[in-house]
């Protein structure tokens, strides 16, 4: 039961803000916002009090419409962004007692070089396009401690197998690839340091919908197999309904509800998930 299994991932009112903030915004009991902007000095309010844990073995949606913070929190998770304030903890970092938030730049680098993955909505984010695409998972590899070019060589193929990327190819650069092809070389590399999360931000946005298909298949496959723990961000319900067991409902960079996806996808309650399920069905 969840209940007595110690989380691989747990955040604790994690915020993030863009400005200084004001009088009429600070002020935590009574914030006067528009959605999550104050209007008064232009402080954003991009994650509000974000809290959540994420067990071994299982997929986590987060879902919302654009601006709702999702992303901005996937950012904060990898240290793409500095956190305003808040705490989290990894299981398999110092035993889940240090708060990596807290940790110097250089542990930072180690966490996301030994502990995390990820695999951006833009590969030219997760991916140097000129690199072969063996390359790119070498570059990952170096930075996780391995040295030896033929463990490389080795490890980065066993990967492009999985992902169902051609060896023959695997000395071209991703920029020669298909949409859907960098994304599952952006996976291979994600996956190359045998990461306890992997972190997935809206990767099936601007595909076509047979190439989601096969990202959405690949993607079950790999946490079936190697029973990896995920977090997916997505704007699309019907991803996270194939894909999550657990999902959260971010609104102006809150929390608005969470629970079982079936749970909500049956029986929302907030009117704002309400609002999502129905687009779904019609």
């Amino acid at each position: 039961m969840k209940g007595f299994e110690k989380p691989v991932l747990e955040i604790k009112n994690l915020n993030k803000q863009f400005g200084k903030g004001c009088s009429d915004c600070c002020d935590i009991n009574e914030k006067k916002l528009e959605k999550n902007y104050c209007p008064e000095c232009g402080t954003v309010y991009a994650c509000q009090d974000i809290s959540f844990e994420l067990y071994g073995g299982e997929i986590l949606g987060v879902v919302g419409e654009s601006g709702s913070g999702k992303s901005t929190m996937m950012k904060c998770l990898y240290f793409d962004q500095e956190v305003t304030k808040g705490e989290g903890y990894l299981s398999s970092y110092k035993d889940g007692l240090m708060n990596i938030f807290n940790e110097s730049s250089q542990q930072k680098r180690y966490i996301r070089n030994h502990v995390l993955g990820k695999v951006y909505q833009n590969p030219m984010l997760g991916l140097k396009m000129n690199f072969s695409s063996i390359g790119n998972i070498a570059q990952k590899l170096i930075a996780a401690g391995y040295r030896s070019v033929r463990d490389m060589e080795s490890r980065g193929i066993d990967l492009l197998n999985h992902v169902n990327i051609p060896v023959f190819r695997m000395k071209e650069p991703p920029k020669n690839f298909s949409g859907g092809m960098q994304q599952r070389v952006q996976i291979a590399k994600a996956l190359s340091n045998n990461p306890p999360v992997l972190l997935l931000d809206e990767v099936t946005t601007g595909l076509d919908l047979s190439v989601q298909a096969n990202v959405l298949d690949l993607i079950k496959k790999i946490q079936r197999e190697l029973g990896i723990s995920m977090i997916v961000v997505s704007h699309d319900l019907a991803v996270i309904r194939m894909l999550a067991n657990r999902t959260i409902v971010m609104l102006d960079g809150r929390i608005i509800e969470k629970g079982l996806t079936d749970q909500i996808l049956e029986d929302p309650q907030h009117p704002y998930t309400q609002q999502l399920v129905h687009s779904l069905l019609v």
